[in-house]
């Protein structure tokens, strides 16, 4: 979530939670499974957006405002082709927490436990990548296959999370416990463990209300989130971190 909001990529990881419904389709048409049907989809559309940056002349917000509703409108039309009436619709969309079951919950502690070995492992190179490509690049660190890596964990978490939060909001759950570490966070490094020490207390106290008063998961863990920013927000100009 760090990377996402230090490099503006809010909107892109919107793009690729709005292919997911395309993988979702994929993934049950090929036998594959909804996760590697996601991960492909995000993929797809990530290279998919590399390209016509490069032929394109349009700004990047506008090719990703295409790809995103594109590929969204394209996962809905070709669920309904592929007739599958064992598909919850409503909660890959938002999220339903008594969909997860024990292999559910297998498969988000290990692929997040992935997703963090090699993050750690690619810290550095992003990190330096953010700042500068070009000089990224003099350093030998190669841009292109670190935006592909980064690209894939990103998708990888939008797989791991679609149960939980839904696709719709899956990116918010990236970006706003990432914008209030933030205000907090005097180094990056601190920022990424704030940020997901914000997230946890999200998803715990969203999970919580949501059994509690029967509400949908992933709207309620997103008004966490939500709030918890809020009151960061409203912290005295002495306590934030310069």
């Amino acid at each position: 979530g760090c990377f996402v909001v230090w490099r503006r990529m809010a909107y892109f990881g919107d793009t690729l939670a709005h292919s997911a419904l395309l993988g979702i389709t994929l993934g049950t048409v090929t036998g594959l499974g909804f996760g590697p049907g996601i991960v492909i989809a995000c993929l797809s559309v990530a290279v998919l957006l590399v390209l016509m940056k490069r032929r394109q002349p349009l700004a990047e917000d506008t090719l990703l405002g295409i790809l995103a509703h594109s590929a969204l409108s394209l996962g809905l039309v070709a669920m309904a082709l592929a007739g599958n009436p064992r598909v919850d619709l409503m909660a890959y969309l938002f999220g339903d927490i008594l969909a997860i079951h024990g292999g559910d919950l297998w498969s988000i502690w290990l692929g997040g436990a992935a997703v963090l070995a090699v993050l750690a492992l690619l810290w550095r190179r992003l990190l330096t990548i953010t700042v500068d490509e070009d000089l990224a690049r003099v350093e030998g660190v190669p841009v292109l296959g670190m935006q592909l890596a980064f690209m894939a964990l990103i998708a990888l978490v939008i797989a791991l999370a679609m149960k939980i939060v839904g696709v719709l909001l899956v990116t918010s759950l990236l970006v706003i416990p990432a914008a209030a570490a933030r205000r907090l966070a005097p180094t990056p490094e601190a920022m990424a463990v704030i940020a997901a020490l914000t997230g946890a207390v999200a998803v715990t106290l969203g999970l919580g209300a949501s059994l509690l008063w029967d509400l949908p998961s992933g709207p309620a863990v997103v008004v966490a989130a939500a709030m918890i920013f809020g009151l960061v927000t409203l912290l005295p100009q002495r306590l934030v971190a310069p």
